[in-house]
Order: structure tokens, then sequence, then C-alpha cells
């Protein structure tokens, strides 16, 4: 996929993955954003050859907060 492309599915993933993060944790949106971009789950996300970026912000949420509470990441079948 071409960057910029890949760029422009990321503009479209990470908000909502981040008001998921606003609307479970105690954080507002730029402490919820510096966690996200800090985890192990965004640099997953951030490289397009895992293409982590074809499941739902729901499911990357999930993988997020399975990463806050356990600092372990399991990927979904099929991912």
């Amino acid at each position: 996929m071409e960057k910029q492309k890949f760029e422009t599915i990321l503009i479209f993933i990470v908000p909502e993955i981040i008001k998921l993060i606003v609307e479970n944790y105690p954080y507002d949106e730029v402490m919820a954003s510096k966690k996200f971009y800090e985890s192990e789950v965004y640099s997953v996300l951030a490289d397009e050859e895992t293409k982590l970026w074809h499941l739902s912000p729901l499911t990357i949420y999930n993988m997020f907060d399975e990463e806050t509470k356990t600092g372990k990441i399991s990927f979904p079948e099929g991912a």
C-alpha cells in the first residue's frame, strides 16, 4: 500500500481509538493520545506490514486495554 494511503487510514482509525480510551479511562484526549502513541499496540498498528489496520477501532482499543492492564498484547485470530 502506498505510504500516503496508509497514513490516511491511520488518520481515521486513531481518533476512534482515542475516543474509546477517553470513554473508558480517566484521561482527557491529550493524555489518551499520549498513552496510545506510547503503546506497543500503536507501534504494531503503525507498521503497515502487520495489517493491524484491517481490524476495527474497537478491536484495537481492546488490545490497548489488555496491554495497559497486563503488559501483554493478544492478537485476534486472523490478525
